[in-house]
Protein backbone atom coordinates (compact mmCIF):
# COMPACT_ATOMS: atom_id res chain seq x y z
CA UNK A 1 0.00 0.00 0.00
CA UNK A 2 1.32 3.67 -0.78
CA UNK A 3 -0.27 6.02 1.55
CA UNK A 4 0.04 9.99 -0.07
CA UNK A 5 -0.66 12.49 2.89
CA UNK A 6 -1.58 15.77 1.14
CA UNK A 7 -2.25 19.69 1.78
CA UNK A 8 -1.34 22.88 1.73
CA UNK A 9 2.38 24.41 2.81
CA UNK A 10 2.04 24.05 6.51
CA UNK A 11 -0.64 21.49 7.04
CA UNK A 12 1.85 19.21 8.53
CA UNK A 13 1.62 16.94 5.86
CA UNK A 14 5.31 15.85 6.42
CA UNK A 15 5.36 15.47 10.16
CA UNK A 16 2.20 13.07 9.67
CA UNK A 17 3.46 11.16 7.24
CA UNK A 18 7.38 10.76 8.78
CA UNK A 19 5.01 9.88 11.79
CA UNK A 20 2.63 7.50 9.81
CA UNK A 21 5.61 5.86 7.99
CA UNK A 22 7.49 5.18 11.48
CA UNK A 23 4.20 3.81 13.23
CA UNK A 24 3.66 1.67 10.16
CA UNK A 25 7.75 0.89 9.86
CA UNK A 26 6.89 1.64 6.12
CA UNK A 27 9.40 3.85 4.16
CA UNK A 28 8.91 7.60 3.61
CA UNK A 29 9.72 9.99 0.99
CA UNK A 30 8.83 13.93 1.55
CA UNK A 31 7.57 15.07 -1.79
CA UNK A 32 10.08 18.24 -1.52
CA UNK A 33 12.95 15.90 -2.35
CA UNK A 34 11.31 14.94 -5.54
CA UNK A 35 11.67 18.76 -7.10
CA UNK A 36 13.78 19.95 -9.20
CA UNK A 37 16.67 22.89 -8.03
CA UNK A 38 14.92 25.19 -10.85
CA UNK A 39 11.49 24.60 -9.25
CA UNK A 40 13.05 24.87 -5.66
CA UNK A 41 14.76 28.38 -6.60
CA UNK A 42 11.84 29.86 -8.14
CA UNK A 43 9.79 29.33 -4.82
CA UNK A 44 13.09 30.74 -2.62
CA UNK A 45 12.28 33.54 -4.89
CA UNK A 46 8.74 33.62 -4.19
CA UNK A 47 7.20 32.91 -7.33
CA UNK A 48 4.70 29.90 -6.97
CA UNK A 49 5.00 27.11 -9.56
CA UNK A 50 2.79 26.51 -12.70
CA UNK A 51 1.51 23.43 -13.68
CA UNK A 52 3.75 22.90 -16.12
CA UNK A 53 6.62 23.32 -13.05
CA UNK A 54 4.67 20.38 -11.34
CA UNK A 55 4.57 17.90 -13.96
CA UNK A 56 8.27 16.63 -13.70
CA UNK A 57 7.50 16.72 -9.94
CA UNK A 58 4.24 14.60 -10.20
CA UNK A 59 6.52 12.04 -12.17
CA UNK A 60 9.03 11.69 -10.05
CA UNK A 61 6.89 10.87 -7.39
CA UNK A 62 4.72 8.39 -9.24
CA UNK A 63 7.85 6.86 -10.71
CA UNK A 64 9.08 6.32 -6.82
CA UNK A 65 5.56 4.91 -6.16
CA UNK A 66 5.62 2.79 -8.92
CA UNK A 67 8.83 1.30 -8.04
CA UNK A 68 7.82 0.68 -4.63
CA UNK A 69 4.39 -1.15 -5.71
CA UNK A 70 6.62 -3.26 -8.15
CA UNK A 71 8.32 -4.41 -5.36
CA UNK A 72 5.31 -4.94 -3.12
CA UNK A 73 6.80 -2.38 -0.47
CA UNK A 74 4.49 -0.04 1.28
CA UNK A 75 5.44 3.42 1.96
CA UNK A 76 4.04 6.65 2.69
CA UNK A 77 4.71 10.05 0.17
CA UNK A 78 4.34 13.71 1.07
CA UNK A 79 2.90 15.93 -1.41
CA UNK A 80 0.31 18.49 -1.73
CA UNK A 81 -1.25 17.55 -4.86
CA UNK A 82 -3.58 21.01 -4.53
CA UNK A 83 -5.38 20.21 -7.95
CA UNK A 84 -7.80 17.31 -8.55
CA UNK A 85 -5.41 16.35 -11.84
CA UNK A 86 -2.54 15.94 -9.58
CA UNK A 87 -4.21 13.99 -7.60
CA UNK A 88 -5.79 11.75 -10.31
CA UNK A 89 -1.91 11.36 -11.73
CA UNK A 90 -0.95 10.05 -8.45
CA UNK A 91 -3.99 7.73 -7.92
CA UNK A 92 -4.75 6.61 -11.68
CA UNK A 93 -3.89 3.12 -12.68
CA UNK A 94 -2.34 2.79 -8.48
CA UNK A 95 -5.03 0.53 -6.81
CA UNK A 96 -2.78 0.65 -3.77
CA UNK A 97 -2.52 3.81 -3.36
CA UNK A 98 -4.68 5.94 -0.76
CA UNK A 99 -4.61 9.96 -0.28
CA UNK A 100 -5.41 11.44 2.34
CA UNK A 101 -5.47 15.25 2.43
CA UNK A 102 -5.67 17.04 5.67
CA UNK A 103 -7.66 20.51 5.65
CA UNK A 104 -6.18 23.01 7.80
CA UNK A 105 -7.17 26.26 8.44
CA UNK A 106 -5.44 28.91 6.65
CA UNK A 107 -4.60 30.47 9.65
CA UNK A 108 -2.59 27.75 11.40
CA UNK A 109 -0.67 26.86 7.88
CA UNK A 110 0.17 31.02 8.47
CA UNK A 111 1.49 30.13 11.93
CA UNK A 112 3.27 27.10 11.05
CA UNK A 113 5.21 28.48 7.64
CA UNK A 114 5.89 31.81 9.97
CA UNK A 115 7.43 29.40 12.64
CA UNK A 116 9.46 27.45 10.12
CA UNK A 117 12.91 28.51 9.46
CA UNK A 118 15.68 27.16 6.71
CA UNK A 119 13.05 26.02 4.21
CA UNK A 120 12.47 26.64 1.01
CA UNK A 121 9.05 27.69 0.60
CA UNK A 122 8.47 31.04 1.82
CA UNK A 123 5.27 32.19 4.03
CA UNK A 124 4.48 34.61 1.03
CA UNK A 125 3.94 31.79 -1.05
CA UNK A 126 0.68 30.28 0.95
CA UNK A 127 -1.49 32.36 -0.70
CA UNK A 128 -0.63 30.50 -4.50
CA UNK A 129 -1.24 27.29 -2.25
CA UNK A 130 -4.96 28.67 -1.79
CA UNK A 131 -5.62 29.68 -4.98
CA UNK A 132 -4.31 26.71 -6.47
CA UNK A 133 -6.18 24.24 -3.84
CA UNK A 134 -9.16 22.65 -5.49
CA UNK A 135 -10.51 20.70 -2.52
CA UNK A 136 -11.46 17.02 -2.51
CA UNK A 137 -14.91 16.15 -3.91
CA UNK A 138 -16.57 13.15 -2.60
CA UNK A 139 -16.46 11.62 -6.20
CA UNK A 140 -12.56 11.30 -6.16
CA UNK A 141 -10.70 8.80 -4.11
CA UNK A 142 -9.33 10.91 -1.52
CA UNK A 143 -10.08 10.68 2.05
CA UNK A 144 -9.92 14.46 4.02
CA UNK A 145 -8.82 14.41 7.82
CA UNK A 146 -9.30 17.63 9.54
CA UNK A 147 -6.59 18.16 12.32
CA UNK A 148 -6.94 17.17 15.81
CA UNK A 149 -4.21 19.68 16.94
CA UNK A 150 -1.66 16.59 17.95
CA UNK A 151 0.08 14.78 14.89
CA UNK A 152 -0.30 11.14 16.79
CA UNK A 153 -3.62 11.41 17.16
CA UNK A 154 -3.98 12.46 13.50
CA UNK A 155 -1.70 9.78 12.25
CA UNK A 156 -3.85 7.07 14.55
CA UNK A 157 -7.06 8.60 13.11
CA UNK A 158 -5.43 7.39 9.88
CA UNK A 159 -4.40 4.12 10.51
CA UNK A 160 -7.86 3.52 11.51
CA UNK A 161 -8.68 4.73 8.09
CA UNK A 162 -6.18 2.84 5.50
CA UNK A 163 -5.56 0.10 7.61
CA UNK A 164 -8.55 -1.03 10.09
CA UNK A 165 -6.46 -3.84 11.50
CA UNK A 166 -3.63 -2.00 12.45
CA UNK A 167 -5.19 0.22 14.48
CA UNK A 168 -5.84 -2.25 17.21
CA UNK A 169 -2.09 -2.40 17.56
CA UNK A 170 -1.07 -4.63 14.86
CA UNK A 171 1.66 -2.35 13.12
CA UNK A 172 3.16 -4.96 10.94
CA UNK A 173 0.41 -5.76 8.67
CA UNK A 174 0.93 -4.46 5.31
CA UNK A 175 -1.25 -3.81 2.32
Amino acid sequence: MIVIVAGVAGSGKTTVGGLLADRLHWRFADGDGFHSAANIAKMHAGIPLTDEDRRPWLQAITAWMDERIAHGESAVVACSALRRSSRDALLRGRPQARMIFLAVDRDVCDRRLLARHGHFFPEKLLNSQFTALEPPQPDEHAVTVLPTGDPEDMVTAIIAIVQPRAADGDHEAHA
